[in-house]
């Protein structure tokens, strides 16, 4: 079945709670962010030749959400492995200045990218695909801290194009049945 992950996450072991990496600019920070030149079509353009996607994740200094993304999330290696896998991952500051280079080429600091984009409260994460010809589309949009079981089904959702399919709430409920199935509680909300 194309929706049953590979591992089982009653199972899985907790995290060391590790204290994430901080920069210069009081964002965590993991080693596989794309170094970007904040050029989003080039981006988009990168991800595309490696055959992934590009997720554009939003957090501010001082989140408490963002410190759990990164504390947890971040600390699991099937997450890390499925973005690492699919996604070109590059890191916004909500109230940051640097220059962002929008997909139509236009100039903007990032704070003003990121209220174009009606990003309102951090993490925020969304996914950009691109059509044959280039032309950008967020296809989904991670609202707020997701816990591990649901930040990794959302990573499937996009990476296998089920997006194009059936909303998010559906895609669950397929995989929450398909592990019922099996006899299997994912504990979903013990993580």
């Amino acid at each position: 079945m194309r929706y049953i992950f590979a591992f089982l996450f009653s199972s899985l072991p907790m995290t060391l709670w590790a204290e994430p990496q901080l920069g210069d600019d009081g964002l965590h920070k993991q080693p596989w962010f794309s170094q970007s030149f904040l050029e989003l079509a080039d981006d988009l353009s990168e991800a595309r030749d490696d055959d992934k996607l590009l997720m554009v994740i939003v957090e501010q200094a001082g989140c408490p959400y963002c410190r759990e993304l990164h504390r947890v999330n971040f600390e699991r290696a099937e997450i890390v492995n499925e973005i690492t896998q699919h996604y070109l991952a590059v890191q916004l500051d909500l109230w940051g200045s640097r220059e962002v280079v929008d997909f139509d080429g236009t100039e903007m600091e990032e704070r003003d990218w990121i209220q174009k984009n009606a990003i309102h409260f951090t993490p925020t994460t969304l996914f950009f695909t691109a059509s044959e010809d280039g032309t950008p589309s967020e296809v989904f949009r991670m609202p707020g801290y997701f816990k591990p079981f649901h930040h990794l089904a959302a990573l499937k959702y996009v990476a296998n194009g089920a997006y194009a399919e059936e909303p998010f709430q559906r895609y669950l409920q397929t995989v929450f049945a398909e592990f019922e199935a099996k006899g299997i509680d994912p504990n979903v909300w013990n993580e």
